[in-house]
């Protein structure tokens, strides 16, 4: 039997403190992660679930997007997808005896960890107006509250419906489709918070905002990019891609204020000479500074275009001329823009040197195959989508999309955050999509663009909001200005989660409160017409079944199709023609639909049959078809920006630690970085340390600096000496994210600027 939830919250300020490691995986990761699935799920449970993740007959882990190829190993899981699913197939259990013991404000006053540990919801459970706990609910009840809100609203407008990515498509396909035969584009997503800026960027540059590169271009690659990116913790199973790719013949060039041990050695598990030898990854670190990677990509795209020039012919190839002339528009504007790169201040943006980046050119220009791969390093500044746009130039220069083993790879961070997008999960929908849905529903979809996350929040407190219906997620830890948020979000008549287990936002609620608890990947889901699959998209295009193998936690649990099928019949009534009951009873006539509304999913049920499933079409990975408005892939020239940091302060990025995936808090170790048993610390540069005077273990405020004066603290954080990049400083949300403001966002995309924010410190 698993062990039971903890009873009281273990202190976070006060971690014991190691070097950090030079290696990841290996061993510790097999005993680390053997020793939380018999925690959770006890051992015979444990097998039974872990040898499904990721396999062709089995469910996609509930972490990651990483693809699988169509070999697979027998354990296709890393060490933190397989705590992911140990939470979500925990025999630990929140029945509604939990909640009559455990009111409200104490709810409130636990840490995300705790409420985490509780283990999985087992009944509907419902907050009246006034009550300090909540009480269970019939199914029924629920779906008439909610109907009773949401038809009292004077505009549909005044609803947000909120999706997480672990929402599969067929239930983010329902969830849009309710939501706009009510009345409104309010669809704010997690991706308005991580991948936002790439996808505007790409759509700008080569006309679909994904990715354009498969596992196996990986594989291919002369030269992999990763910057802005921890793959040893945010997705572990990249290291066997890069390792693979290592073994090839490629280079590796990492870029990121913090070294990161998976970076620097991979200890394959799977492998006994991976175990105790590993594999060195990176070929070239760059430490740059926070911020610092558009003009890094401005400069090497000058010295690219400089060596296309030279005299001497040593730079001859540098650009791929055909490609440029052929397939790009804009050439012109980008190459009079590079000519006033000016090392001096590139130097000073980035932190580095000249000889690094001169070396990281020999190694650009040495490549025929180039990939570049980003996360939330490059996504969540004020000027990232610019930033973007500069590393797509840079492949761009050298005809490196649409060419086998090179091109983009923005890597999605949870599992099926891509899929949801393509199902229409968006607020700004594109027209011709909207008009395949009125077309296949007899419905008149709003064309009025809706509320992205940060305006969903600047809406409720405002009152132009008033009912918040997430599908998942967390919605008040993973958001910014997080006084500012929880604010809001009690100002609100009706709050509504679907969710599998307890966190922040269940207990941060408006004037009345319903969660609804749903399957989970791991649940069998058996419907009306037989056993039931769904699918998921992941970061690279392909989409695959996923089928649970374990016994749901309750028969009180509904899926998320049933939720959103007997949602819309309560709130739409007999006046809709959806056949929301049959899309209930059969997950098959679902997918129907998608084929003929979601261009690249004809035949979809077939085609989700195949044991590997299905690649969706990308024209310019394809065939170097680019649908942008200038039919052509788009040179860009943004002007360059970094941050400007005042004396005296620091540039605090927020990130995970290893014992976490989003805002769910697995542990409170970050093994890697030798910090266990706690949280709130503050990782500083010990120069930087030294200039304000922080003494490495001492206890200090962050305190947020932000325009016209505006302040926000973080009190009680434990200084951690750290090789963090001079300047920069690093925490974990969403501890942090009280210092972000809710203006402070990314141009364009409207992304929270979480990995630049300007902090002092003051005494503890």
């Amino acid at each position: 039997m698993a062990t039971k939830p903890p009873t009281g919250d273990p202190v976070q300020d006060a971690p014991h403190v190691t070097p950090p490691q030079h290696a990841a995986a290996g061993l510790p990761a097999i005993a680390h992660t053997l020793k939380i699935a018999n925690e959770q799920m006890g051992l015979a449970r444990t097998a039974r679930t872990l040898l499904k993740v990721n396999q062709k007959d089995g469910f996609d882990c509930p972490g990651c997007a990483w693809p699988e190829g169509d070999k697979r190993h027998t354990a296709e899981f890393c060490e933190n997808g397989a705590k992911a699913v140990a939470e979500e197939a925990t025999l630990r259990r929140v029945t509604p005896d939990f909640f009559a013991a455990h009111p409200l404000p104490e709810l409130a006053a636990r840490s995300g960890y705790w409420l985490g540990q509780q283990g999985r919801i087992t009944q509907p459970m419902y907050l009246p107006e006034g009550a300090d706990r909540y009480e269970p609910v019939s199914w029924k009840k629920a779906f008439a509250i909610i109907a009773e809100e949401l038809r009292a609203l004077s505009s549909p407008d005044e609803a947000l419906f909120y999706t997480s990515g672990r929402t599969s498509n067929e239930a983010a396909f329902l969830f849009q489709l309710f939501a706009r035969e009510f009345g409104t584009n309010n669809l704010p997503d997690c991706s308005n918070m991580c991948h936002e800026s790439s996808g505007s960027a790409l759509s700008e540059t080569i006309g679909i905002g994904k990715g354009s590169v498969s596992l196996e271009d990986l594989h291919r690659a002369d030269l992999i990019i990763v910057a802005g990116q921890n793959p040893g913790t945010n997705h572990p199973r990249m290291l066997s891609a890069l390792e693979k790719a290592k073994e090839a013949g490629a280079k590796i060039i990492s870029v990121n204020p913090l070294p990161e041990a998976g970076m620097e050695r991979f200890k394959n598990p799977q492998t006994p000479l991976g175990m105790l030898k590993g594999t060195p990854l990176n070929d070239l670190f760059l430490q740059i500074r926070i911020g610092g990677d558009q003009a890094l990509f401005r400069l090497l795209n000058k010295l690219v275009i400089e060596a296309s020039e030279s005299a001497s012919g040593a730079g001859d190839g540098a650009l791929d001329e055909d490609f440029i002339r052929d397939h790009t528009h804009g050439y012109e504007a980008l190459a009079a823009a590079a000519k006033d790169a000016d090392w001096d201040e590139t130097l000073t943006a980035t932190g580095l040197t000249r000889p690094e980046i001169e070396r990281a050119l020999a190694m650009i220009l040495a490549s025929k195959r180039t990939i570049i791969c980003w996360a939330m390093g490059l996504t969540q500044h004020k000027h990232s989508v610019a930033t973007i746009r500069e590393v797509v130039n840079l492949l761009l220069l050298r005809g490196n999309i649409g060419r086998p083993g090179a091109g983009v790879c923005p890597v999605r961070g949870h599992s099926n955050v891509q899929g949801d997008r393509t199902m229409g999960i968006f607020e700004r929908p594109a027209p011709a999509f909207l008009d395949a849905l009125d077309k296949e529903f007899g419905i008149t979809s709003p064309r009025a663009h809706g509320y992205d996350v940060v305006r969903s929040i600047e809406a409720l407190r405002d009152g132009r909001a008033k009912v918040l219906f997430a599908m998942g997620g967390n919605f008040v830890a993973a958001t910014p200005d997080t006084e500012v948020t929880e604010a809001a979000i009690r100002r609100a008549s009706l709050t509504v989660h679907v969710s599998t287990k307890l966190n922040r936002s269940h207990a941060v609620t408006g004037r009345r409160a319903l969660i609804l608890p749903t399957l989970g990947r791991t649940d069998k889901d058996v419907q009306k017409s037989g056993r039931q699959f769904v699918t998921v998209e992941d970061s690279m295009g392909m989409v695959h079944a996923s089928r649970g193998n374990l016994a749901p936690a309750s028969p009180h649990l509904l899926s998320e199709p049933a939720i959103v099928a007997r949602m819309a019949r309560a709130v739409l009534g007999t006046a809709s023609r959806t056949p929301w009951e049959e899309f209930e009873n059969d997950y098959a006539a679902i997918r129907d639909r998608i084929a003929r509304v979601v261009p690249g999913f004809e035949d979809f049920n077939a085609r989700a049959a195949r044991p590997a499933g299905f690649q969706l079409p990308h024209g310019p990975r394809d065939e170097r078809r680019f649908p942008t408005r200038t039919g052509k892939a788009n040179f860009t020239a943004a002007p360059v920006e970094y941050p400007k940091v005042p004396a005296g302060r620091l540039l605090l990025q927020t990130l995970r630690s290893h014992d976490q995936y989003n805002t769910t808090i697995y542990g409170l170790d970050d093994r890697y970085r030798g910090i266990t048993g706690g949280r709130r610390i503050v990782m500083v540069n010990p120069q930087d340390a030294a200039e304000l005077g922080l003494a490495d273990g001492s206890y200090t405020d962050l305190v947020g600096e932000w325009k016209d004066g505006v302040e926000r603290r973080a009190p009680g954080f434990r200084v951690v000496h750290y090789p963090t990049a001079r300047g920069c400083a690093a925490a974990y949300y969403p501890e942090t994210n009280v210092l972000v403001p809710l203006d402070s966002t990314a141009d364009t995309s409207n992304t929270p600027a979480s990995k630049s924010v300007v902090v002092r410190f003051e005494p503890a």
